[in-house]
């Protein structure tokens, strides 16, 4: 009951503080429960590319972006439980899992282990485990990840990584890469991420020219578009 009322309350000060579409477009809504984004489907072409941060085990929105868009996917996840569960996928071609995350340095960070075991949302940021289980798993900056698939533009990146967007967005914004959509789930909800941090990040955003067109209803899920392409 105490948890349900502390979110609403955020999702009203999320409100307050003007975090609101700056723009209407055209959308389409893909994936199912918590993993469900939407995108602008008009700049989307053949081959267009798309980084998916954060796997765990559902990839109905990679899937229906690939069927829909005939988009060139690659998913990230660097947690046992992701890895393992792709393997036993049958996927098509254009989806490339790589078993790595993102973050602002390449190397190894610590992963909080779930406190069940059918749960797959490992965090670097909050330990959901009673005994503070850690397992190290490796990470890439987006410019290293960028470099080696040699991709210069990546045309949608989604990013649901259990709080580590605090750090991976400034990296993703200063690398010179041009991104045209940016789909986050913002963990501002954990206690080790402040609300304000979450806020700098929306104007950090805004300062390097992307436009929220679609809030969810949770308020957690936030996606924007590049200015140039609207």
């Amino acid at each position: 009951m105490f948890k349900s009322i502390k979110n609403r309350l955020r999702h009203r000060k999320l409100r307050a503080n003007d975090v609101v579409l700056d723009i209407n477009l055209e959308t389409r809504a893909y994936g199912v429960r918590s993993g469900t984004w939407n995108v602008v489907p008009s700049p989307l072409r053949l081959g267009s590319v798309v980084y998916s941060f954060g796997v765990g085990n559902n990839i109905e929105w990679d899937l229906a972006m690939i069927e829909h868009h005939q988009v060139d996917l690659h998913a990230f996840d660097p947690t046992p439980r992701s890895v393992e569960w792709i393997t036993t996928q049958s996927l098509p071609d254009t989806f490339s899992f790589h078993p790595v995350g993102l973050s602002d340095q390449d190397g190894e960070i610590e992963f909080f282990v779930p406190n069940r075991d059918h749960k797959v949302n490992y965090s670097s940021y909050k330990s959901r485990s009673p005994d503070g289980a850690t397992v190290a798993c490796p990470v890439k900056r987006f410019t290293t990840l960028a470099s080696e698939l040699g991709h210069g533009t990546i045309d949608v990146l989604k990013m649901d990584i259990e709080g580590a967007e605090i750090a991976a967005i400034p990296n993703v914004l200063e690398s010179g890469i041009f991104v045209g959509q940016m789909l986050v789930e913002f963990h501002y909800n954990y206690p080790s991420i402040s609300f304000e941090q979450f806020l700098e990040l929306i104007r950090l955003l805004r300062q390097y020219g992307f436009r929220i067109f679609h809030l969810s209803e949770r308020g957690y899920e936030i996606c924007l578009i590049h200015e140039s392409l609207i």
